[in-house]
């Protein structure tokens, strides 16, 4: 940690004025509170946590039809493991809930899991609930392709993929802003380069930086984000380079162009974001489980706006009752700490809102890493949620 502590001490020499930054990963949530970057900031110097949890905003609408799914005695419903304790709109309800009442739900490591899962079950229908970043959807594209190639008419996509630019965007232009730069992912980078970014730096006059992961990677990307804005300096900059290509992955972002379209779609947290989302191109429809199973219309419906964790706080929804202010996590408007329910109600164990379910959650990161100074507070008031 002595270059950590290195880049720390430049840092403290380049600022001169208080400044607000923003990470936009969840991974790098995580290690900025595991190994408490925040707290060797120097004063003045804010950084606060965005909306970089795939599992966390994935709508509860997209829950819902997840669950109806795999209710039905056909289906055998697929997912990443954290995607089983995420709740929908209905208080209690998550898919760990319908599997303990009978439902087929299965846990996988990669979507191509599905593709086998399917050839061995050609009696069931194999539905794959696919989420994720940019990061994750390459794979998803290549699970449809290969299901179209070896022309499986027993498996289909609920597809809730998201595209992280066209939030940072929404962030930015929400009324009381104070995001006055950027830690941009770099699992995200590596895919679609720099290109994407470009627009937001030079539409919104701020900098962006492509950053890591690790305790000196994070720190690296901190001191050129405050150099930029000391210098009054907008635009994207690297401090990647060991991952990140100004072209991204072109084969990556190839299966992208071949298999999505870019649509608007719901946030957790933030509502219905222009662009902000993937759905199967017209000539995949068939793979589409919402069509194959006549599911309720998602992207851009007035029902998908309906988000119980789309305001500053849940208005409906398993921590609507305790006030939740998930929603005010999502939008980096408030810390986990900040909830009453923190640790008590909430836990990872019992989670009442979506960031304390995925270790990506900055809920879940403080809990894990903050949770006894949490606790150290006065008694709780009524209410809250993780």
């Amino acid at each position: 940690m002595s270059h950590v502590a290195a880049l720390a001490a430049q840092l403290r020499a380049t600022q001169t004025r208080p400044w607000t930054l923003m990470e936009v990963c969840g991974g790098q949530t995580h290690a900025i509170v595991r190994w408490g970057i925040d707290q060797l900031l120097p004063e003045g110097l804010r950084l606060i946590h965005g909306p970089g949890c795939p599992v966390c905003v994935t709508p509860a609408t997209v829950l819902d039809q997840a669950q109806a799914l795999a209710r039905r005695p056909e289906v055998i419903l697929c997912s990443y493991g954290d995607m089983l304790r995420v709740p929908g709109s209905a208080p209690g309800e998550d898919l760990l809930g319908v599997r303990a009442a009978g439902g087929d739900v299965r846990l996988l490591t990669s979507p191509l899991q599905a593709l086998a899962l399917a050839r061995r079950e050609p009696h069931r229908q194999v539905v794959f609930l696919a989420v994720g970043f940019e990061t994750t959807a390459p794979a998803t594209a290549l699970l449809a392709l290969q299901a179209e190639a070896l022309g499986l008419g027993n498996l289909s996509l609920l597809v809730a993929h998201v595209r992280v630019p066209p939030a940072m965007a929404a962030i930015l232009r929400e009324p009381g802003n104070q995001v006055q730069g950027f830690l941009a992912a770099g699992h995200v980078g590596s895919v679609m380069g720099l290109a994407e970014l470009q627009p937001l730096a030079r539409d919104h006059g701020v900098p962006v930086v492509m950053t890591g992961f690790a305790p000196e990677e994070l720190m690296a990307g901190l001191l050129r984000c405050v150099a930029m804005l000391e210098a009054g300096t907008a635009g994207v900059a690297n401090a990647y380079p060991s991952v990140v290509r100004e072209q991204g992955n072109p084969g990556a972002r190839a299966l992208l162009e071949r298999v999505f379209r870019v649509v608007d779609q719901p946030w957790r947290g933030l509502g219905v974001i222009a662009a902000g989302g993937l759905a199967l191109r017209p000539e995949l429809a068939w793979l589409d489980a919402r069509q194959r199973f006549a599911l309720e219309a998602y992207c851009g419906t007035p029902a998908a706006v309906e988000d119980p964790c789309a305001g500053e706080q849940c208005s409906e929804g398993p921590c609507a009752e305790a006030q939740c202010i998930a929603g005010r996590i999502l939008q980096g408007r408030a810390l986990p700490s900040d909830c009453p329910a923190f640790g008590g109600r909430c836990t990872p164990e019992h989670p009442l809102g979506a960031p304390m379910v995925s270790s990506e959650g900055a809920c879940a990161a403080y809990h894990r890493y903050r949770a006894d100074k949490a606790q150290a507070r006065p008694a709780m008031a009524p209410g809250g949620g993780g």
